[in-house]
């Protein structure tokens, strides 16, 4: 070996040698910021429901796989269709990776669909996305207190579902279906998430409630359903499930190929089933070590025996797939945008 090929593998490994020291600099950063910190963790809604229930069993988890191990304390924060976390976790807390938010798509793409009426003040594209936790159907169903059974009697005779803001899908659902279904939905607002929902249909106060995701009926509504009292009428994802079984595929009730678009545009974000974000401009580093500890928390065998035990769905999107996603949702055409807008505009207050 001659004295130029020792020299460029010395120089070789020394830049090998180098590299390694910079990646485990860099998680030492990370390591050092987070040992004996907390995270908080951001419930965009109330305590018990779907949501609740995810981003607990994510609580246990996550700090276990984060550099340093900081202590996950989750925190409900409903109001607006989770918009006003989405708002907190934008606007008002630090830039620096120790507050997460789990909050609806519908309430990410609010700003999108909702113009001037929006509440939301901040930009979906400009979260740090950490992941998805599950990849959602979501459905819309009665109470057997309001005597409808099909989706096609509930368009001829009209009924009362509860939500808890304008934003939320327990709202933007129906309203869609009155403008481009010819359902008549009145919708009475201020129910805390579909648990408060879920409690108004058995008192009789509504007869239904959209809003309700597979994921949710499987955990914490089957008994509802499997003794008659809830039945799920209609499904809103953009392929029809054979889990839900007769009901009506909303798809199929588009009046024109114009609402067919709108449907998808509207819909099509349901996917987004349980976000996880952090504020925009986090450090580089620990964007990356948050995005890293939650797939590995969505592949952690305890975690998945935990989730199972609980009875949520895990089918998740990475935090790359996330921003992907939204990319999408943003280059929606503008006349399916247009038309989507139209659907989910907000009644005039009287």
């Amino acid at each position: 070996m001659n004295i130029q090929t020792i020299f460029k593998s010395t120089a070789v490994v020394a830049a090998l040698m180098a590299a390694g020291y910079a990646t485990n600099v860099k998680a030492d950063a990370v390591a050092d910021f987070y040992s004996g910190k907390s995270i908080s963790l951001i419930i965009g809604y109330g305590a018990g429901g779907g949501y609740d229930t995810y981003s607990r069993v994510l609580a246990r988890h996550l700090g276990n796989h984060i550099p340093g191990k900081p202590t996950i304390v989750p925190k409900n924060m409903p109001g607006a269709g989770a918009v006003k976390a989405a708002n907190f976790i934008f606007n008002a807390t630090p830039k620096n990776g120790t507050n997460l938010g789990v909050f609806a798509s519908s309430a990410a793409m609010d700003p999108l669909f909702s113009g001037k009426k929006s509440k939301a003040k901040f930009q979906p594209e400009k979260f740090t996305w950490i992941g998805n936790m599950n990849k959602e159907t979501f459905t819309c169903g009665v109470w057997k207190s309001s005597g409808i059974k099909t989706f096609d009697e509930m368009i001829k005779k009209g009924i009362t579902f509860g939500s808890t803001g304008p934003a939320a899908i327990t709202s933007q659902h129906p309203r869609t279906f009155n403008s481009l279904a010819g359902t008549k939905i009145k919708i009475i607002y201020g129910y805390k998430g579909t648990k408060g929902v879920n409690l108004a249909m058995r008192q009789g106060e509504v007869g239904g409630s959209c809003g309700l995701s597979k994921s949710t009926i499987m955990s914490r509504w089957y008994k509802d359903i499997k003794k008659g009292d809830l039945k799920i009428i209609v499904q809103m994802g953009v392929k029809k499930d054979p889990y839900f079984g007769d009901a009506a595929h909303i798809f199929d009730y588009a009046k024109n190929d114009g609402a067919r678009k709108a449907m998808k545009a509207i819909f099509g974000r349901d996917i987004l089933g349980r976000p996880l974000a952090a504020s925009p401009g986090i450090p580089a580093d620990r964007a990356k070590a948050l995005r890293k500890a939650f797939v590995d928390t969505m592949n952690d065998p305890v975690f998945l025996a935990d989730a199972k035990k609980t009875r949520i769905t895990i089918n998740y999107h990475s935090g790359a797939e996330v921003d992907k996603l939204i990319a999408g949702f943003l280059a929606t055409p503008a006349d399916a945008i247009a038309m989507a807008k139209k659907a989910l505009a907000r009644p005039k207050k009287k």
